[in-house]
């Protein structure tokens, strides 16, 4: 195998390569907009269910487990409120609150900071970190 051969076969490889690399970007793309906007759908429908609360005779008892996740998010968010100057990371947060630190749970929270800080009631000032908004 000659220099020129082994340039052209360097070349194919690498023409082949961009290429995947850039569908693979178009992918993330189109996935990263649809998480975005199935996020965005989420927030509708437990603000609609908020309000179907409010509006429901008060025998009308929540399942456990919408109790639990309100309550996740009134505890980060009165967090933030106490400490509004305070940037927090993900684990610290789970470390202030008490919450498992386990990869998982901390992929939950980190999706639920997302939503706030969609919603303006949080800013993020960096990459993984986050505060109140002011």
């Amino acid at each position: 195998m000659n220099v020129s051969e082994l340039l052209r076969l360097l070349q194919t490889e690498h023409d082949e390569t961009a290429t995947r690399a850039g569908n693979l970007r178009e992918q993330i793309e189109r996935l990263t907009t649809a998480l975005a906007e199935t996020e965005a759908r989420l927030v509708e429908l437990a603000a609609t269910r908020k309000v179907i609360d409010g509006l429901t005779p008060p025998d009308h008892a929540p399942a456990p487990a919408e109790t639990a996740t309100a309550t996740v998010y009134q505890r980060i968010v009165s967090t933030f409120n106490e400490h509004p100057e305070k940037v927090f990371r993900v684990r610290d947060l789970h470390e202030h609150l008490g919450l498992p630190t386990d990869e998982p749970s901390i992929n939950v929270t980190r999706s639920r900071l997302g939503r706030l800080v969609r919603q303006g009631l949080l800013a993020q000032p960096g990459r993984g970190r986050y505060q109140k908004r002011t």
